[in-house]
């Protein structure tokens, strides 16, 4: 009797932890306790303000290109080290790559964000015109400093509730290298970096909180290829019949594109530059190369524009009597991000809301804009509505006319091959003003100003609170993963444009940072000694021309 009485009462027992456990090990919250959790958690992230800032203006201040973001990586694994997370460096073969992890078991959160910038993009913080810090040297002129500083808020902040509260879950932050050149993230996906991974949230630089779902018809995937071609130099001028020029062979290539653009769909972007024109003009050029960017809408047509681009390749080579090798710099597949994950992140976007602008905020924003000449309409004070993808209509271009919902194409991003492999949404932030024109100068204007810092403190509650409801509400992954496997990937299945013998292109920018390096040492950001970046640079804020204040 006594023992039968024993196992009923341990049964009970069995099933009541059970039914006060979801699948992943963890302990159900009460909702008003949740509520409260909330609530500590976004009081924490508002007392790391200065933290925030700090890091923001530090890494703005390395001012580092992609694959040589060593300044960059030194610190911000230094800080979570510091913190008590373990750090893996140079994965994937990448000495800028890192990942940082902190707790254990499931669910596997991993946070995402580019830290690369743009050349030529040297910039004063908080002046409202072009200003170089150092002239022709790179700067964060897309705002690639302030991400993964907002990862880190939101990741310390989340672990210390953790610890609190006794809740499983294992937390990774990972940087974007050299996402300008797309070249890192599928070699982080061939890695097997998500292998264990339940969901994945990346951040990037916006003028607005947002998020949303779906596949987008006005962004696209490419490959990066550079084609190097070889010939035989002579005296250009006592004997060029005895040369063979490999420029010639590059810009006949050139050429055949440039015909080529009249017969490309709407969605096809495509764009070079010369990265070896030969020598001097007096010698034919032995050797010479072009670096293209493929962007198409799908796997497919992005494939197709590489088949192109080495036919004009081999078709310029027999022209001029030359040949050519070519090397796979990047890719990046066009990103499809998670219905079930964006609608929850975009609830704590409704809770937390934009930041409070000062009428100094709004008066860099409105100089900026009235000197870039576009709308002055100063800093956002509305939330965007949760985007759902624009589905596309029948009547694809190659079949005839009069096809009005089909791909228009735009940017890319490597963050889309993660999204092939996990599911994952991108949150935007406002730490930037409207108006730029991306990939310049203007848009580094606000990067080290309280634009930024108030855009990353709220960015990081939206992200500290998202990891919360994914810790607590295993639903919300379970919604994710049923869309991303019967949604997302059920016709579609992911396919990496890396051959083999293809490397991570580590060299890429090594020239331009030994040339600019020393000098934009002597103006790291030293916070032992100023306040903020602006103090340190003696820059009044905001500092925009007298007709604008």
């Amino acid at each position: 009797m006594l023992k039968s009485a024993l196992a009923v009462l341990l049964t009970f027992c069995a099933v009541h932890v059970a039914l006060s456990q979801n699948a992943f090990g963890q302990n159900k919250v009460a909702p008003d306790k949740e509520a409260s959790i909330k609530a500590d958690l976004a009081g924490q992230i508002d007392g790391m303000k200065k933290q925030a800032q700090v890091m923001v203006d530090s890494v703005f201040s390395f001012g580092e290109l992609g694959m040589q973001e060593f300044e960059t990586s030194k610190y911000l694994t230094g800080v979570l080290e510091k913190e008590g997370f373990k750090i893996e460096r140079g994965v994937a073969g990448i000495p800028t790559a890192w990942v940082a992890s902190w707790g254990s078991g499931k669910p596997v959160i991993s946070l995402g964000s580019d830290i690369d910038d743009i050349p030529q993009a040297s910039q004063k913080p908080g002046v409202g015109w072009h200003d170089p810090m150092i002239e022709g040297a790179p700067g964060h002129g897309e705002g690639h400093n302030s991400g993964v500083p907002l990862n880190i808020v939101a990741a310390i902040a989340v672990k210390k509730i953790m610890e609190r509260e006794h809740l499983k879950g294992t937390i990774r932050l990972w940087p974007g290298v050299a996402e300008e050149e797309v070249a890192t993230k599928a070699y982080y996906v061939k890695a097997g970096l998500f292998k264990d991974v339940d969901v994945c949230l990346f951040t990037h630089v916006g003028a607005n909180l947002g998020v949303g779902w779906g596949g987008n018809m006005n962004t696209n995937g490419l490959v990066s290829v550079e084609y190097l071609f070889k010939g035989e130099s002579a005296h250009a001028a006592g004997a060029p019949w005895r040369g063979r020029s490999a420029l010639d062979a590059v810009e006949l290539m050139d050429v055949g594109w440039n015909f080529r653009r009249e017969h490309l769909r709407l969605a096809t972007r495509l764009h070079y530059v010369i990265t070896n024109g030969g020598d001097q003009p007096n010698v034919v050029p032995p050797t010479a190369s072009v670096w293209y960017y493929y962007r198409e809408a799908d796997y497919e047509h992005i494939m197709r524009l590489w088949e192109i681009g080495d036919n004009m390749a081999k078709a310029a080579t027999l022209m001029t009597d030359t040949t050519y090798t070519s090397r796979l710099l990047g890719q990046a597949w066009p990103g499809h991000f998670n219905k079930a994950i964006a609608e929850a992140m975009y609830e704590n976007i409704k809770k937390v809301g934009l930041p409070t602008w000062s009428d100094a905020d709004q008066a860099l924003a409105k100089g900026l804009q009235t000197e870039l000449k576009v709308r002055v309409n100063g800093l956002p004070m509305k939330i965007m509505p949760l985007r759902a993808p624009r589905v596309a209509t029948a009547g694809e271009d190659e079949g005839g006319f009069g096809a009005q919902n089909q791909p228009t194409g735009g940017g890319s991003d490597d963050i889309g091959d993660i999204s092939w492999n996990v599911p994952t949404v991108v949150l935007s932030y406002p730490s930037n003003i409207p108006g730029g024109p991306g990939h310049n100068w203007a848009n580094g204007v606000a990067m080290a100003t309280p634009i930024a810092h108030k855009g990353v403190v709220a960015g990081a509650k939206v992200q500290a609170l998202t990891m919360l409801d994914l810790l607590l509400h295993q639903e919300i992954i379970d919604k994710a993963w049923d869309y991303f496997n019967n949604v997302q990937t059920k016709e579609t299945k992911y396919k990496t444009f890396i051959r083999d013998g293809d490397v991570p292109a580590i060299w890429l920018n090594k020239g331009i940072m030994e040339k600019y390096r020393p000098q934009m040492k002597t103006m790291y950001y030293d916070p032992s000694k100023y306040d903020t970046y602006l103090e340190q640079l003696g820059i009044k804020y905001p500092t925009v021309r007298a007709e604008t204040k």
